[in-house]
């Protein structure tokens, strides 16, 4: 089935003239900005690895992920549908042991005919996971696994002073930076120190760069490449940072020393109208200038060793003479707010949270340094990918991409709408070339809407919707922007759309 489906496509001019049916490599990254590259224009923050990707094939300029956390972006990435139709709307979805959202893209390619593998961490509802040829296994098992290969290689030892003891690398010693909460602990002899979350872990782990769990997804990788080659295949790798912890490796932690780190041009403004205040006050240690700087320095040590690991794998797939013949993408599930609006995780829909990098190469049918920027969904990778590979997509919630791409014309309705429910702040984003609105699911939420001109206003910091004066000048727009809104939500047969519909932006 899968030859013949395959010849098919070839005829009619939807594949490259190959010998054998594509390849697809997934590469993704987790909480990782659309801006932490050099290619988006990144001065401080070279990733020649990545860069190489985009240049020889698409870069998309405004990709939004379907959901701002983890476990509701990755699935929405796997089947091209909604919260509506995955009933998947927050991490605790990856222990469902019922709920079946599929099938994914990498159930329909194994079902097919490919050899199927998936590495690293893996953070979605396991019924996705039923058809891959290795075992995936759940986070808190494929991090004892780390740990196992961590105690062959990596000795313990005793913190010196200044050091903390490290929970994610089992109590191995790293030297905390003045934003790390701990850090006042350490410089007092303190070995220990109580981290409330990942994210107040920050510093330079003591662990060579090659048992990073970076490089223990990536050697992991290697070796799945080595027993898939002669293809077809899809293979995975997804990487954990540079998701939190912030635990930076030699030599890339000297490559960022704090006074070069730059701050966010959104960094400190008028926070009045933002849809986002009362968060941003609560997040108070990381309204300190200096201790964004030594955040953001940890955060590019970790992606510019993410670049370099990259590197390993596109390397390899050369060497095995697989490149030509193989799709490859990258992205990530959400961005960072990295200090930005006084902010810092994600779970919310400015840029830095939303939008994440996006490429793709597939030599002979990506045309070699396309750069789209209408904006396109994670949404959209499912029908995009499946319409590379030949295989006749079913109807899901995003569009293929490849008429943008090729230069065809649009893909999809020209928005784009991204989805997180928390209490009193906005439930939906949506999103064109030069606009952003950003809306409660109720009429009885005292979320603060926000409508943005990201043409004139590209780093958000006057919502149009908070002054009176604007509010009402910018009042059309704002309902126009509704529109498109309601009728995604139409389109994807959402129960929130009365809410929506009885919301007045404002």
């Amino acid at each position: 089935m899968l030859r013949r489906q395959f010849l098919a496509s070839a005829a009619a001019g939807l594949l490259p003239a190959v010998s054998a049916p594509p390849n697809l490599l997934f590469l993704m990254t987790d909480q990782m900005r659309f801006d932490a590259l050099s290619c988006a224009g990144n001065a401080m923050l070279p990733t020649p690895h990545l860069d190489r990707l985009a240049r020889e094939g698409v870069r998309f300029e405004n990709a939004m992920c379907p959901f701002p956390v983890c476990v509701p972006s990755r699935t929405g990435m796997l089947t091209g549908k909604s919260s509506a139709n995955t009933r998947v709307r927050g991490n605790v979805a990856a222990n469902d042991p019922v709920n079946d959202p599929g099938p994914s893209f990498d159930n329909l390619l194994h079902d097919r005919g490919y050899k199927s593998q998936y590495h690293g961490k893996w953070h979605a509802p396991y019924k996705l996971a039923r058809t891959y040829d290795n075992r995936v296994a759940p986070v808190p098992e494929e991090h004892k696994q780390f740990i196992a290969y961590l105690d062959r290689h990596v000795p313990r030892r005793a913190p010196r002073k200044g050091e903390l003891l490290e929970r994610f690398y089992d109590r191995r010693p790293y030297r905390p930076y003045p934003a790390d909460t701990g850090y006042a602990d350490a410089q007092a002899g303190a070995s220990e120190s109580e981290h409330t979350t990942q994210g107040e872990v920050i510093g330079v782990i003591d662990v060579p760069e090659a048992h990073t769990n970076t490089a223990f997804t990536v050697d992991r990788t290697l070796q799945a490449l080595n027993e898939m080659k002669d293809g077809p295949f899809t293979l995975t790798c997804s990487i954990g940072p540079p998701h939190p912890p912030f635990l930076a490796v030699e030599p890339f932690a000297r490559m960022f020393p704090f006074d070069k780190m730059p701050l966010p041009k959104n960094f400190s403004h008028d926070l009045r109208w933002s849809p986002y205040r009362l968060r941003a006050e609560s997040m108070s240690h990381y309204h300190n200038a200096e201790y964004v700087r030594h955040l953001t320095a940890a955060y590019y040590a970790m992606v510019r060793h993410v670049d370099d690991q990259i590197g390993r794998v596109l390397k390899r797939l050369e060497e095995l003479g697989a490149a030509r013949n193989t799709l490859v993408i990258f992205t990530s599930d959400h961005g960072e707010m990295l200090g930005s609006h006084g902010l810092v995780s994600k779970m919310v829909f400015h840029e830095e949270s939303v939008h994440v990098p996006l490429m793709m190469r597939l030599p002979g049918a990506i045309k070699a340094g396309t750069v789209v920027s209408d904006p396109v969904s994670g949404l959209d990778l499912f029908a995009t990918l499946l319409d590379y590979l030949g295989v006749r997509a079913p109807a899901r919630d995003g569009d293929s991409l490849r008429p943008l791409i090729e230069g065809r014309g649009k893909a999809g309705p020209g928005f784009r709408v991204a989805e997180w429910g928390t209490r009193n702040a906005p439930s939906f984003m949506v999103r064109t070339a030069g606009w952003k609105l950003m809306l409660a699911d109720s009429p009885d939420s005292r979320a603060v809407d926000a409508l943005y001109d990201l043409r004139n206003d590209p780093y958000e910091m006057r919502n149009l919707l908070g002054d009176p004066a604007d509010r009402s000048r910018y009042a059309a727009r704002a309902r126009e922007m509704k529109d498109r809104l309601v009728e995604w939500l139409g389109r994807v047969r959402s129960p929130a759309i009365d809410g929506v519909k009885a919301r007045r932006p404002a």
